[in-house]
Order: structure tokens, then C-alpha cells, then sequence
């Protein structure tokens, strides 16, 4: 059987071709044979006996270490009074003069290459050099070795290669990491990463895989198995999802405990833990025995941030039974994971349970909304000003996206699914894609354009994938629905085709798991590196760190910008670390004003009361009364919610969880009022910017740094950057009115001119300024081009500039 698995793994991967070769060679040989083909793909057996050959591309020598990274550290000259030993056995020093001498040894090329070969590539060379010269220049008194072997070069005396054992000591104390490379390389090693869980690997776990579309009844049937299990835990993505599951489970008499990263429900009222746990994939414990787990939305294993979650709980939870639910493009990943610990995969394969039509017209109008529409968006201000405009027709519309409070998301969910709720249209984020019944007719794509951010950790606007499309699109039509069929279009017509290819193709298929780095690995960092910051630390880790083929090292910048901001605050390094590890959006300036806050008041050693967090937040806050405070409460919302996680970490620091709870239900309700009359906000927030009276335009989160377009889709004249630009900036006029801002119309001012309006790069008021200077040149007969004609520039027919 091991031979067959290997060969299963072989014959996956192309760059495993020329091994492949080789194992055929030796099929004919029996058991040696096979023990060649082991030792041919391998070089090593794994822990457990198991192996893998995607392991063979490891084991080659580890990659160079990004020096840029290597932060070197001051060292100050110490007069132990050897100095003036070496003055009296010598003489003083000629500064001059051992400049010269300096300089002699940086420009050897044969010490830069002896440095080399210990570590210092040529920009370390270069600092440790600058360090030296600085050191030994700015010392009143070196050490007497030193000070001695300087001045027999001074002197004539000696070869100023002799210098570099000297030089070496300094650099090492520069950069410390030079004497422990070798064991900041094993500490970073991330290559068998199922090997961190001994409990999981003590047991033989049975791993059944549900695949299937969105509304297959995939996580159903694993939910079945979980509640007739005598123990169980559910991992899920959302709080939403693990609240669900704990509702479900209780009432059906099976007691179920619900734990999230800020909150902790215990049914039994002595506070006993339940056989049964939901809770967020985060929380969930890889040393507690279950009889039976389930990991929900499992192709979130190769998300860019938070993939190492699925990867944690998939190779370590101790249960005797996996259900791994999602999509079908996971399952020979999943498959290949599971061989490399030596456990088998069962595949249960689902059908959709409703259908779901593609139609061939798109909206167009905000007027041919029906009952059951939901108007997906992917940023708040189309949210915004789309909501505006349908309640203008008077349409009631519920509103959903991220940032609202799980309660106020489910408020406004029960008013859409309510049959006698007159609220029949819908207006939400992709954030309905999970965690959410509702009850949906249509989905109508307003845009296909998203914010994602790539593997550097940059934001881009790329088209949705066919796995996003088809999470959301899969939200019609859902089989406990009143809708027995559902139905997808766009809204503007020259989106519809697009909409269709993405809905054709296959899912991309899974290949890597995300990793990160845990606590105790940067401890045993800290340990030889002890005067590196917390970032540093982090970036020289992800250098070092060496994976296989199935794993990638998740991004970090989250991390770092925390571990940034609180770089000044005194803190241990667990307890720098858990606070780093906090889930906060750093868009919001409150909440990352609130986190610094929180440090700084807990490395002084003083609780966090209940009434200094009030004082902090002004509570109690009133109803907003347009959208800025709006968002403002719920970035409050948000700064509790950092309160309680922080709470279950240091619970002696953070008392007052349970009264914080409180006011955070009372906030909860009082942004449900502002969501409910949020027509009413945004025309507030229109009337103040038009009267100058404030300025209430919300900063769209989601604008990107780099543009990127499919790179399986060919660049066609309406697929160029400008033709996009153009088509966009029309759909945002004629779909879209910007908060302070007065729409515009586009027949008057084109497209340039309201994108820049639309950024906020340009007032109503300087606009209209520039239109009758435009006006009043032309009335003139003045030619308004002329500078720029001057400027060595000149435009075109078509209006496009030129270089001479």
C-alpha cells in the first residue's frame, strides 16, 4: 500500500516527472524495488514511518536568508581599562592612519569573500564595516589585542588581513543571528507540520469528506452525524455559522457549548463543559478528544490570512471521526494531506438541491427590482447610495455588510426572510456568502469587480473569482427557502457575459495549506535573537523558514502592523504576542487608537475597568444621526469586541467582560435603529456636505494600490485599463451616488471628471469653478490648451495625451 500512495503522489505533480521515471525502473524489483523507490523519493522516512514525496524538494539545501532583514545592532565602546594598557604598551593611536588601514581591509576581496563564507554577503560586509570603522574611530579605549595589532599596522608591521578575526567578533555582535543560524533554521522549519500534534497522530482518525455546492445539504448530513455523536466539536469560519450550530444543537436536546474568540456560553448552569462545543475554527482545541469533528468551508485551507486555521484543526484535532465539508475542488488535496499522516479519505459527493438559472438579461434599472431581489456590492458606499435610491422609489430594502454587528446582520436578515415584513429587496457585501439563511429570489451582481489582496500582502481590484461567484450566486434559491429556484444576472448588461464565463469555468483546485508561526517558535527566536523587535523577529522567521510543496507561510502584515504600533510599550513577549494575534481591522483609526490604549494601560499593571472603558468610548452614545456616526458605532462595536477577546486572555487585566457584554447589546440595538433609518442618515449626510455644514463622506476601504486582470482572459479594446475606467466611472454615476457629493450628470461632465469627484480629488464646487472658466475661454476665443501645448504635451483627437 505504501508503495501505491507513492506513486498516487507521483503522478500528481508534473515537476515530479523525472523520480516518476525512476520508480518505474525499479517496479520490477519487488520488495527492494520498492524500498528503492522510498529511498529514491524521499532520502528519509517521515515521523511515523509515513512519508511524502513532496518532502525530496525540501531536504535540498536551505535557501539564502534575506539579510535586509538583519538589523544591526549599536555597540558601544566599554573602557575596562585595557586601553590605557594598550596606549601604555604601544603608543596612542593616529586616527588617520587607521582609517587608511581600514579602508585597505574593506576594499580585500579576499576577506570579503572569507566573510562570506561565515555569513556576511556584501550588504552585512558593508554594515559591519561602517560599524567597525564608527567603533573603532569613536573609542577612547579599545581593547588592548586590538589596540596593539592597530598600531603594529600604523607601524609597517603585520598584514591587515591579520584584522579579521577582530572584524568578525564585531560583526557577530552586531548581528547576533550569524553565531545561531543553524538553530533559528531548525526552529523555523516548517516542513512537517502534522508532527506538532503528537495526540492526533497517537490515534487512527477516519476523514470523511462532504463535497458539493453551495445548498447541497453537504454540512447537514455532517451535522447529523455530530449531533448523534456522544462528544463532538463544529469548526467554523464565522460566529455566525458556530452560533447556528450551538442553537441547533440545544434545541434539539443535545447539549452544546459555543465558544468564539469573545465569547464563551456554557449551557450548564456550574459552568461544566458540554460533550458537545461550537465554536469558531480558531478556538477550537487540538487536545481535547471528540468522537466526532466537523471543519466547515474547508477550501478556506489556502486563504491567504487565516488558511492556517483549516490546516490546524484538519491535522490536529484528536477525533475519531472528521467530517470535512466544502468544495469539491479541495478533495485531492485534502486526499494527498491525509496520506502524508497516513490516514484515508472517504468522499460523499452532493448535487445542488435547487436549481439555479443564469439569466440571459441583466437589470439595468433599479426599477425592474421584483420581491426577493438581493443587489450584491462589494463596497459600503455602493451600499449606501443603492439603498438610497430604492427607497426613493418607495422600495424598502434590508441592508448587510461586514463591519455590522452579528446581531444587527441578523435583524435585518429576519426582516427580509419575514413574509409579512413589507422589506422584500435586499442590499448586501458578499458577507450573505456565509452564515446567513436567507431567503433569496435573484442575485443581481451590481459590480464583478473586488478588492482581494495578493500573495505580497498588496491590495488589488480583480474580477471575482468562479468560486467567489459561485458562493454568492449559490445564496438563490436555497432549498428551506420559499424560493424553490434560484436566479442570477447583473446589473448593467455588459457584465452579464462576463458573469457567464466565470460561472462556466472550474473552480481552481486547491494545492497549499497555510502555516504560521506559533508562539513558542517565536519564543525560542526571541531567545538567541533577544534585542530584535517583535517584526523583525517575525520577518527574519518567514526568511528562514523552509516549507514543502503543500504549505505556504500565511501573510503577516496584520501581525506586524500591530507588533509595530505597540513596539514602545513595555511589554513581555507572550504577552506582545497574544496582543499582536488580535483580530482588529486596522482601517479603522478608533479601534487602533483603542488597541494602543489597551497595551499601554496593561503594561502599567492597571486593569481595564469597566468605567475607564466608558469614559474611553463616552458611553452611553445616542442614535446616530447620519452615516458618519453610524460608522463610528460601529467601530466602537468593533473596539468592544477587541475588549472581550483581549478579556479571555488576561482576565485578571480585563474584569469586566459580563458588563461589557451589556452596553454592547444596547449598541448592538441602537446601530439595528440606525441600519433600519439608514435613508434618513445618508440624506443627512448629503445635506451637510452640500451645506458645508460638515463633511460626511464615508473613505471606501477597498481602494486599491494595483489593478490586475485575469490572466486566462485576453486584453480586448474594451478590456483596456482607459475603456475600463471609462465603463466604470459611467456605471458608478448612473448606479451610484458618492456620499457628499451631488451626483452628477455624466453627459455634462464625462467620466474623468466624476471619477475624480467620486475619489474625492475634486469638489462640486471646484468642478463647477472649472466648467465656466471653460466656458468663459471658449466664449473668448482663448485657447485653453495652450499651456499645455507648452508643456512639451499635446492631445490628440481622441483626447488621449502624447509624447512629442
Amino acid at each position: 500500500m505504501s508503495l501505491k500512495r507513492c506513486l498516487f503522489l507521483l503522478s500528481r505533480a508534473p515537476n515530479r516527472a523525472r523520480c516518476l521515471r525512476s520508480t518505474v525502473a525499479v517496479l520490477g524489483k519487488g520488495s527492494a524495488g520498492a524500498s528503492a523507490v522510498q529511498r529514491h523519493c524521499t532520502g528519509e522516512t517521515g515521523a511515523y514511518g509515513f512519508f511524502s514525496c513532496r518532502n525530496a524538494s525540501s531536504s535540498s539545501a536551505a535557501k539564502p536568508p534575506d539579510t535586509s532583514l538583519f538589523v544591526p545592532l549599536h555597540v558601544k565602546a566599554t573602557d575596562n581599562g585595557e586601553g590605557s594598557i594598550g596606549a601604555e604598551l604601544t603608543q596612542p593611536l593616529d586616527k588617520s592612519e587607521v582609517l587608511k588601514v581600514l579602508n585597505r581591509f574593506y576594499k580585500r576581496k579576499e576577506m570579503q569573500r572569507l566573510a562570506a563564507e561565515n555569513g556576511l554577503d556584501a550588504r552585512l560586509f558593508h554594515q559591519a564595516f561602517i560599524s567597525f570603522r564608527k567603533y573603532v574611530l569613536e573609542s577612547d579605549a579599545l581593547g588592548a589585542d586590538l589596540h596593539i595589532i592597530l598600531n603594529d599596522f600604523c607601524c609597517g608591521a603585520g598584514h591587515v588581513d591579520d584584522l579579521y578575526p577582530y572584524f568578525m567578533r564585531h560583526a557577530k555582535q552586531i548581528f547576533p543571528m550569524l553565531d545561531c543560524m543553524e538553530d533559528l533554521r531548525k526552529i523555523s522549519d516548517l516542513r512537517v507540520p502534522a508532527n506538532w500534534y503528537p495526540e492526533a497522530r497517537a490515534i487512527q482518525r477516519k476523514i470523511i469528506f462532504h463535497a458539493g455546492p453551495t445548498n447541497s445539504g453537504k454540512t447537514h448530513h455532517a451535522i447529523q452525524r455530530y449531533l448523534t455523536a456522544k462528544s463532538g466539536v463544529y469548526c467554523g469560519p464565522l460566529k455566525l455559522l458556530a452560533h447556528e450550530i450551538f442553537e441547533k444543537s440545544n434545541n434539539a436536546n443535545v447539549p452544546c457549548d459555543l465558544v468564539t474568540g469573545e465569547e464563551r456560553t456554557f449551557v450548564n448552569p456550574e459552568g461544566k463543559q458540554s460533550s458537545h462545543v461550537a465554536c469558531t475554527i480558531e478556538m477550537c482545541s487540538v487536545t481535547t478528544p471528540y468522537e466526532v469533528a466537523v471543519i466547515d468551508e474547508i477550501q478556506m485551507i489556502r486563504d491567504l490570512s487565516r488558511g492556517w486555521a483549516w490546516t490546524r484543526a484538519l491535522l490536529g484535532l484528536c477525533a475519531e471521526e472528521i467530517h470535512v465539508c466544502g468544495e469539491a475542488a479541495a478533495i485531492d488535496f485534502v486526499t494527498e494531506l491525509m496520506y502524508s499522516t497516513g490516514e484515508e479519505v472517504e468522499i460523499r459527493n452532493y448535487k445542488r438541491l435547487t436549481s439555479m438559472t443564469v439569466l440571459d438579461h441583466a437589470v439595468e434599472s433599479l426599477d425592474n427590482l421584483h420581491p426577493g431581489d438581493c443587489v450584491v456590492c462589494f463596497n459600503k458606499n455602493d451600499i449606501y447610495s443603492i439603498s438610497r435610491q430604492i427607497e426613493a422609489r418607495g422600495l424598502e430594502c434590508a441592508v448587510i455588510y461586514g463591519s455590522l454587528p452579528p446581531g444587527t446582520k441578523l435583524a435585518q436578515a429576519k426582516k427580509f426572510n419575514d413574509p409579512d415584513d413589507p422589506c422584500k429587496i435586499l442590499v448586501a457585501t458578499d458577507a450573505i456568502g456565509m452564515g446567513l439563511n436567507l431567503s433569496i429570489k435573484r442575485i443581481i451582481f451590481n459590480s464583478l469587480v473586488k478588492p482581494t489582496v495578493n500573495e505580497k500582502g498588496e491590495k488589488e481590484m480583480d474580477t471575482i473569482t468562479t468560486s467567489q461567484a459561485l458562493q454568492i450566486a449559490g445564496r438563490a434559491g436555497r432549498f428551506s427557502s420559499m424560493f424553490k429556484e434560484g436566479e442570477v444576472t447583473t446589473m448593467h448588461r455588459d457584465d452579464l457575459p462576463v458573469l457567464k464565463e466565470i460561472l462556466s469555468r472550474t473552480v481552481d483546485t486547491i494545492e497549499t495549506a497555510g502555516l504560521h508561526p506559533t508562539a513558542e517558535q517565536i519564543e525560542m527566536f526571541a531567545y538567541h535573537l533577544p534585542d530584535a523587535t517583535l517584526s523583525n523577529l517575525i520577518d527574519i522567521f518567514v526568511s528562514l523558514s523552509q516549507v514543502d510543496g503543500l504549505y505556504f507561510v500565511c501573510n503577516i502584515d496584520d501581525f506586524k502592523f500591530l507588533a509595530d504600533m505597540i513596539q514602545h510599550i513595555p511589554l513581555n513577549l507572550r504577552s506582545r504576542y497574544v496582543f499582536c494575534t488580535a483580530p482588529i481591522n486596522r482601517k479603522q483609526p478608533f479601534v487602533c487608537t483603542s488597541f494602543l490604549k489597551f497595551a499601554r494601560q496593561f503594561s502599567r499593571d492597571e486593569p481595564l475597568t469597566f468605567d475607564w472603558v466608558c469614559r474611553h468610548v463616552r458611553w452611553p452614545l445616542v442614535a446616530p444621526r447620519n452615516i458618519k456616526d453610524l460608522v463610528h458605532l460601529e467601530a466602537v462595536h468593533l473596539t468592544l469586541d477587541l475588549y472581550l477577546w483581549l478579556s479571555y486572555r488576561f482576565m485578571d487585566m480585563f474584569p469586566d467582560a459580563n458588563l461589557i457584554r451589556d452596553i454592547q447589546k444596547e449598541l448592538d440595538n441602537i446601530i439595528q435603529e440606525g441600519v433600519r433609518n439608514i435613508t434618513r442618515l445618508i440624506r443627512a449626510s448629503e445635506t451637510n456636505t452640500s451645506s458645508g455644514t460638515g463633511t460626511d463622506t464615508i473613505p471606501d476601504d477597498d481602494i486599491p494600490l494595483h489593478r490586475t486582470f485575469p490572466k486566462d482572459r485576453g486584453l480586448n479594446a474594451e478590456d483596456s485599463p482607459e475603456a475600463r475606467q471609462q465603463k466604470q466611472g459611467q456605471r458608478r454615476i448612473r448606479g451610484s451616488k458618492m456620499l457628499g457629493y451631488r451626483t452628477l450628470d455624466t453627459r455634462q461632465d464625462g467620466s474623468l471628471s466624476s471619477r475624480l469627484v467620486q475619489e474625492g480629488l475634486l469638489s462640486t464646487d471646484l468642478l463647477e469653478q472649472l466648467q465656466r472658466e471653460w466656458a468663459a475661454s471658449q466664449a473668448n476665443g482663448e485657447d485653453p490648451w495652450k499651456e499645455t501645448a507648452g508643456s512639451g504635451r499635446k492631445i490628440n483627437s481622441k483626447g488621449k495625451k502624447k509624447n512629442k
